[in-house]
């Protein structure tokens, strides 16, 4: 991959980010821009060829950013930490940065793991993501999280996956799950979404139907039911925060005005 950039944001990544750089060695550059990690992982950067820039945390879009602002190759594929290219990934990328393309931009499958399964079903497969794409034609949108690569131009698909390798335990979900549903609260509020009683009580079982029956969830066994629960809970959390989060708001201006 000696025409791509591959492009990885850390922040404490010690147990994820050798696999992460491992499985990208044959790019012409990786650049990792770290929030201020306090564990081995930017030891670990050292040991393989990178090029590490330090940017205190902007949040993800931001951080992602600010990483391809220092590729310097013809063609950007965006990483995470606890992803991995597959051999087959990588021939596709070889294969379709060479020469002149009229291709601005390629989505990417990910195949999904959790628990150490490959999760087939529940919307988690085959969850194509916008990765690869011409230096300067691709920029992320602005958001809280679910951050996205938005590309100028014509878009492609390549067959092969990324191997993505989410969550090691139910603690680790637990702990990712309240800071992305704080995330996420908070785009709810910019929405102006509607966060009263009918969403907190009709939204998670209806992520759940979603997921474990019309998604087909079940065919994931205990998995995916374990799966569809945790995301029903993250929706009730999310929604529960947005309207603590307005009902605060509202708190301080009731008080300012009557203090006023």
């Amino acid at each position: 991959m000696k025409n791509v950039s591959v492009v990885i944001i850390t922040n404490n990544e010690e147990r994820n980010i050798e696999g992460a750089l491992r499985s990208a060695v044959t790019a012409g550059e990786i650049i990792v821009v770290d929030g201020g990690s306090t564990d081995r992982t930017l030891e670990i950067c050292a040991s393989y060829n990178t090029k590490v820039y330090t940017h205190t945390w902007q949040g993800y879009a931001k951080q992602k950013q600010t990483a391809i602002g220092y590729a310097t190759l013809p063609w950007v594929f965006v990483l995470d930490s606890d992803e991995r290219l597959t051999e087959g990934l990588i021939s596709e990328i070889e294969r379709v940065t060479q020469g002149d393309s009229t291709v601005n931009g390629y989505y990417v499958s990910r195949k999904n793991f959790f628990l150490g399964k490959w999760i087939r079903h529940g919307g988690w497969h085959p969850d194509y993501v916008l990765r690869l794409f011409k230096n300067g034609t691709g920029r992320f949108q602005e958001r809280e999280v679910h951050e996205k690569v938005i590309v100028d131009g014509t878009l492609g698909y390549l067959k092969n996956p990324i191997e993505h390798y989410t969550y090691e335990s139910i603690s680790d979900f637990i702990k990712k799950m309240d800071n992305y549903s704080s995330l996420s609260a908070k785009e709810i509020v910019k929405s102006g979404r509607y966060t009263g009683f009918f969403a907190l009580a009709l939204k998670p079982p209806a992520t759940f139907i979603k997921m474990y029956i019309f998604a087909l969830g079940f065919l994931d066994g205990l998995h995916g039911f374990i799966l569809s629960v945790l995301y029903a809970v993250n929706t009730f959390l999310k929604y529960l925060k947005a309207w603590e989060h307005k009902g605060v708001k509202l708190t301080d201006e009731y008080f300012k005005s009557k203090n006023s």
